[in-house]
């Protein structure tokens, strides 16, 4: 497109791509992905309890975990007690040695740490594994 200046000289029109509603655009969407991003993450806040002896595991498992609240999981699904042992042997695939990861909060009563166990073992699970964090031996300065 071609237009004449005041001076009376034919000019073209500026090809250039207005940049400024991209930038914000892009801006607001950088904005709420960081207000979103930490509501995002995956998986139960548990406070384990610090051993000395750990093992690490690479593997994926299978994972009953108990909140504070005392809510019991399989992976990151709340499941009722009395289900418990149905769903974690659906989850074993039919491999009667498969290990079974114990996630307790460290603030959870024995009692119900205990139930979980005995729900477990009436399902006849045999392998049943309780996860930890490492001792940390360093004193903190």
């Amino acid at each position: 497109m071609a237009f004449t200046t005041p001076k009376g000289t034919t000019q073209t029109a500026m090809a250039e791509i207005n940049v400024t509603p991209f930038v914000d655009v892009m801006l607001v969407l950088l904005v709420i992905f960081m207000v979103t991003a930490p509501l995002l993450e995956s998986g139960i806040e548990v406070t384990l309890p610090k051993t000395k002896t750990v093992k690490v595991l690479h593997q994926e498992r299978v994972v009953v975990t108990i909140d504070k609240m005392q809510t019991i999981y399989v992976g990151n699904q709340p499941v009722n007690i009395h289900l418990l042992g149905s769903i974690v042997r659906k989850q074993m695939r039919g491999d009667d040695n498969a290990p079974v990861f114990i996630r307790c909060d460290q603030a959870v009563a024995f009692g119900a740490f205990a139930r979980v166990i005995d729900a477990l073992k009436q399902a006849k699970v045999k392998n049943i594994n309780i996860v930890t964090q490492p001792l940390n031996t360093k004193p903190s300065s």
